[in-house]
């Protein structure tokens, strides 16, 4: 395992997604060809598709308690299966942020959409 740290943006928008979502949430990251991630509260996990699902890494061990703002980037541990891993970490992340974050904005926009439904 090795001390990392998760960009506030990043586990924001992860954080809110599992609020907002059923979890396990899963996506197949399209930068990134035949890799998908799924979240949970707790870990975030990284596998190989055309590999029959072999793990590649893992976020866990967010540390939390002493956060003092949500600007500020999450401690945690990250886990490495893969000799690959160290050179996809952070533009998995970045990738994993952009594609939350549309997912949420989706889903804002429905709920938008439903209300005026309701309105109309």
């Amino acid at each position: 395992m090795l001390p990392k740290t998760v960009p506030a943006e990043v586990y924001n928008h992860v954080r809110l997604a599992l609020l907002r979502f059923k979890a396990p949430i899963q996506f197949e990251l399209q930068e990134h060809r035949g890799l998908a991630i799924s979240l949970e509260r707790f870990f975030w996990h990284c596998v190989e598709i055309y590999s029959g699902d072999r793990t590649i890494m893992v976020w866990s061990q967010f540390e939390l308690e002493n956060r003092a703002a949500i600007h500020v980037p999450v401690k945690c541990e990250l886990s490495i299966y893969h000799i690959q891993a160290g050179l996809v970490m952070g533009s998995v992340l970045d990738e994993l942020s952009d594609i939350v974050a549309l997912r949420l904005q989706e889903q804002a926009g429905d709920e938008h959409n439903l209300q005026n439904l309701v309105l109309d």
